[in-house]
């Protein structure tokens, strides 16, 4: 049996491109920031609530996010200081002007150099992406606040902020 060998490698190499850009358009697409991979930080973060990926604050947030957690956010998220260290040392490593620039750089549009914004709903860039959902919508009882990503986007365990 004699198969043509050029049109096999051209329909390869067409199916191995396309995939190859498929895949890095979901890995690096606006609405992708790389999920949360330190284990401790996934317990300890994630016992109470998505372990929002760093990328989505600036250092400066998650350092004084770490030596606030006394008061975080309403409740007492102290850390032992070991677990705080290694916690506070990924998130910075990772944050959105550090190691997670390529992603973050996207929410810190409109935030000053410098500025520690404690929360992600209020950066400019994510009041903009949800100024169409209604107060109605927020108070839901299965949306619960803002900071519940997962009640509308599914997949935002695996860095996936899509909404369509």
């Amino acid at each position: 049996m004699n198969i043509p060998v050029r049109p096999v490698v051209a329909g390869l190499l067409v199916i191995g491109l396309t995939a190859a850009v498929l895949t890095k358009a979901r890995a690096g697409g606006d609405d992708y920031f790389p999920p949360v991979k330190d284990k401790l930080t996934v317990d300890e973060c994630g016992s109470c609530h998505m372990a929002f990926p760093p990328a989505m604050l600036p250092a400066a947030s998650w350092r004084r996010m770490m030596v606030e957690l006394d008061d975080h956010f309403g409740d007492n998220a102290s850390l032992d200081p070991q677990t705080a260290a290694h916690v506070t040392r990924y998130l910075v490593d990772n944050a959105a002007d550090a190691g997670g620039r390529r992603y973050g750089r996207k929410l810190m549009k409109g935030v000053p150099a410098g500025a520690s914004p404690q929360r992600i709903t209020e950066l400019p860039k994510w009041v903009r992406e949800h100024d169409e959902v209604s107060r109605s919508e927020w108070q839901h009882k299965d949306v619960g606040s803002k900071a519940n990503c997962l009640a509308c986007h599914v997949d935002a365990n695996d860095g996936y902020f899509e909404d369509d």
